[in-house]
């Protein structure tokens, strides 16, 4: 079962962390509130996520494009800018970044998931919402 994640509001209470990046990407303990709540899902087995984006889009895309080479060790060599990463532990997840338009409102964002999600069940949730919840119950 996939899991919906938007993450494309503006983040307006957050007004001091959010001129330079979306809510979700605001830290907690060194990583994105966003991660902290992929986590979470995962840790109960749901590990395909379809995240809505909007403000700040570009900056939740740049995470994951780099995420691996940030969670790895790499060698550079400086002479022919060749990279290895090296064997290094991942979380195996499939993420669909979705561009749903910085001012949808919800219900908009979820009809711009539509392809994505196939008319399958599927859990939803705000990219702003840490919470210990027993999600398969």
């Amino acid at each position: 079962m996939k899991t919906v994640i938007l993450a494309g509001g503006l983040g307006s209470r957050l007004q001091e962390e959010t001129t330079t990046r979306p809510k979700p990407m605001v830290e907690i303990g060194g990583r994105p509130i966003l991660w902290h709540i992929m986590k979470h899902y995962a840790a109960h087995g749901f590990r395909e996520f379809v995240i809505a984006l909007g403000y700040k889009g570009d900056i939740i895309k740049d995470y994951f494009l780099r995420y691996r080479e940030r969670s790895s060790n790499l060698s550079i060599h400086l002479g022919t800018g060749d990279t290895t990463l090296a064997a290094t532990h991942t979380e195996d997840w499939l993420i669909h970044l979705v561009d749903t338009g910085e001012r949808t409102q919800t219900a908009g964002r979820l009809h711009r998931l539509s392809a994505h999600l196939a008319g399958e069940p599927f859990l939803l949730t705000y990219g702003d919402g840490v919470a210990d919840v027993d999600i398969p119950d």
